[in-house]
């Protein structure tokens, strides 16, 4: 056990020190903290700007004061000005940058309000956008008008409709809780995609690398190949854990300081964190880490170029890359037949497992008997795998093909013998 500590020790620390998981880590801090505090971001470079100023000229004569009443909850984004000149003198005016836009409104053949807007940039929509909307809300009553609708019945026909869902199974979640859960789920099952992946690629690479550089045969002079193997996925593993909890915590204090009701807090549900799904989350990160490292371990050990490491690890990232879109659709369809059905896969248990227990109300014993699969399928690998390694690791020159794990299985039998 004292050289699997070493290699576990080694593993860690000479990653930890290293340039690339340092800028990762202080890269990833700083992207959190962007999205966590985007409210404040945005206030500050949108916030402070004035109202658009809009000329205005009305050939109606009667349409503007309407418009005006249109707009009074947007002053804060566009500010209408009646303009007095000619419509050459609007039009130089907004090239002198004295307003926004200038807005031409009259009547059509029909007597319903129609408009032009002229800027020097029309492809900025914000204010345009507004000054839309608004006019189509006059057209809207002016129309309503003239056909003698009374227009309480106009503002009832255009109300939303009242639609409720209401679970009738007792422990069921509400649709506040899902709409809480449904943003938290889908952070944890980023991170569980971004985790597999990286540190799965991570252990490849390095047991590829050291195969290059020849230093594996100094290793297995001095531990076994099968120590080796697992002081390297528990190494990264730590190493992972410590990346992720440091972005987790940052996240989550940022969070909790910007907390507001309409905000990314209450968006991803932290104000109302429920202990079970962290939980899950942190087990089936855990063991699915293990499951899909102990795969990546094994197929870096077959390949002695780094470069021959990512074309063989190619079909493990597209299954995962499977996996992640199968628990996408799960998030608007976690009830499903697929989602039901493919939790109970090992491969896909970690991510799609985790989606049910964070949507649903999934009966213990089913989450118990998911997570015993994928312990059991990581006891089946890893023996499997630390055979494969054992041979492999010996395999030298090209090699970047699956047949090549046949050939690995017969040296760590002549090896044992």
């Amino acid at each position: 056990m004292n050289k699997f500590w070493i290699i576990f020790t080694h593993t860690f620390m000479s990653r930890l020190k290293s340039k690339a998981f340092i800028w990762t880590t202080v890269i990833s801090l700083i992207f959190v903290l962007g999205i966590t505090n985007i409210d404040r971001i945005m206030d500050q470079f949108g916030g402070g700007e004035n109202a658009a100023q809009v000329a205005v000229m009305d050939e109606s004569g009667e349409l503007f004061t309407r418009l005006e009443q249109q707009l009074s909850t947007q002053k804060d984004v566009v500010h209408v000005q009646e303009f007095d000149g000619t419509e050459e003198e609007a039009k130089q005016a907004v090239k002198d940058e004295e307003y926004k836009g200038y807005l031409h409104l009259t009547y059509n053949e029909s007597n319903i309000p129609k408009a032009q807007y002229f800027a020097n940039q029309i492809a900025e929509n914000k204010v345009s956008g507004r000054l839309q909307q608004a006019i189509q809300q006059l057209k809207v009553a002016v129309a309503t008008e003239k056909a003698g609708i009374d227009q309480g019945t106009i503002q009832q026909i255009y109300a939303p409709v009242a639609f409720e869902k209401v679970a009738l199974q007792e422990n069921a979640k509400t649709q506040e809780e899902l709409n809480k859960a449904r943003g938290l789920v889908y952070i944890m099952l980023f991170l569980l995609y971004m985790g597999v992946i990286m540190y799965g690629n991570m252990i490849a690479m390095d047991v590829a690398k050291e195969k290059s550089s020849r230093v594996m045969e100094i290793l297995i002079s001095s531990a076994s190949p099968v120590k080796q193997m697992f002081g390297k996925i528990l190494g990264i593993a730590l190493l992972g854990v410590l990346q992720f909890g440091l972005i987790l915590i940052v996240g989550y204090q940022s969070i909790k300081a910007n907390m507001s009701d309409d905000g990314i807090g209450a968006f991803l549900g932290v104000s109302d964190l429920d202990m079970d799904t962290i939980i899950y989350a942190i087990v089936f990160f855990l063991l699915g880490y293990l499951l899909y490292a102990t795969l990546a371990a094994m197929l870096g050990s077959l390949v002695s170029r780094i470069e021959d490491a990512q074309q063989l690890i190619t079909p493990m990232t597209l299954m995962i890359v499977v996996v992640f879109m199968v628990a996408m659709f799960g998030l608007n369809a976690p009830d499903s037949s697929l989602i039901t059905v493919t939790s109970y896969i090992p491969f896909f248990t970690p991510m799609v497992m985790f989606l049910r227990v964070g949507m649903l109300d999934v009966p213990f014993w089913q989450a118990g008997i998911s997570i015993l699969l994928l312990i059991a399928t990581i006891i089946v690998l890893g023996i499997i795998g630390a055979r494969i390694y054992r041979g492999g690791v010996l395999l030298y020159g090209k090699s970047s093909s699956l047949k090549d794990i046949k050939t690995a299985i017969q040296l760590s039998k002549k090896e044992s013998s």
